[in-house]
């Protein structure tokens, strides 16, 4: 009996313990990580409670551990939270009280730039965030101004229409002869169109009969101007074959070969008479230059003296022919 009672003892304690640290770890709280303590004064907290979250860039860091009343400070509302000691605030810390649609509140820490590390225990800036009251003031606050000076302006329209309110009777009364004065306008204008249109008319039938008049004419003209251009044509083409003829029959004379053009196309003895002559002439020239004595002499030189020379001449040019030419 003694073991049976031990035994339900020990799981009644253990029971009570696991719902101890279920409730706890349900509201938020970790036993296993150490935290640090922080306070924040609100002027109101919106309904805040305990184990509302704590959150940093929409993370849970923490959670709000005590809320107590201050009375001696115009009963402002001290607020206890506790956030993982991994976090670092700053002077430029701002806890901001914010809260959800369907009415659950928490705080939302921004950090920003940090030049002197806060301590455990250190108050930090407290603010609220805009709720939705704020949001539509804010946004109704331009809407009535604009509302009130687009008011102003129409009853300065309604001013000014009151005021031009005899003008427009009176555009009115003109108005109503004004569709008199466009019907004697419009009559006048049909008589004279009518009138315009029956000249348009014998114009037009007029017109119509010099043209009828004048396509003999024009016919005549085309067959004129056709039969020029085939006389021209034709005297072209004649002359063209007259002029063909004559190349035909000067070519004819070319290929009988009796006569000099024929003969100078289709024999090469003048070019070879002429070649011969042109070697002649240059050995007599270098044998003037050679032996200008040969010519210039009273009496000239015998035939044996001159052949002499000739032969002598005939060995220089060799030696030179012989004789490489010297480089520069």
């Amino acid at each position: 009996m003694k073991n049976k009672e031990f035994k339900v003892g020990v799981f009644a304690v253990l029971t009570l313990v696991a719902l101890y640290y279920g409730f706890y770890f349900l509201k938020g709280i970790d036993f296993f990580s150490t935290t640090t303590k922080y306070y924040i004064i609100y002027e109101n907290t919106n309904s805040l409670a305990v184990s509302n979250p704590v959150k940093v860039s929409g993370f849970a860091i923490g959670r709000v551990s005590d809320i107590r009343i201050m009375p001696e400070r115009n009963h402002k509302v001290l607020v206890e939270i506790d956030i993982d000691s991994k976090i670092k605030l700053g002077d430029s810390t701002k806890a901001i009280l914010d809260s959800e649609l369907l009415g659950g509140n928490f705080i939302v820490l921004s950090i920003g730039p940090i030049q002197r590390v806060k301590k455990p225990g250190d108050t930090i800036r407290a603010e609220l965030a805009p709720g939705m009251f704020d949001l539509l003031v804010n946004t109704a606050g331009p809407v009535a101004s604009n509302l009130q000076t687009t008011l102003g302006k129409f009853n300065i329209v309604i001013d000014n229409l009151s005021r031009n309110s005899q003008r427009l009777d009176s555009i009115f009364h003109k108005l109503q002869s004004t569709p008199d004065i466009l019907n004697a306008t419009l009559l006048n204008a049909n008589d004279k169109i009518t009138v315009v249109s029956g000249n348009f008319t014998d114009v037009a039938s007029n017109l119509n009969g010099t043209l009828n008049d004048l396509k003999p004419t024009l016919r005549n003209l085309a067959a004129i101007s056709d039969s020029l251009k085939q006389i021209e044509l034709n005297k072209t083409i004649v002359r063209t074959q007259q002029t063909l003829a004559s190349l035909n029959e000067t070519l004819g004379r070319l290929k009988k070969g009796d006569n000099t053009m024929s003969k100078l196309l289709t024999e090469d003895t003048l070019y070879v008479n002429l070649n011969r002559l042109l070697v002649r002439m240059d050995s007599l020239v270098e044998h003037i230059n050679h032996y200008p004595k040969h010519f210039t002499a009273p009496l000239g030189k015998s035939h044996k003296k001159v052949e002499r020379d000739l032969k002598k001449m005939e060995e220089e040019r060799k030696k030179k022919a012989a004789t490489p030419a010297k480089t520069n």
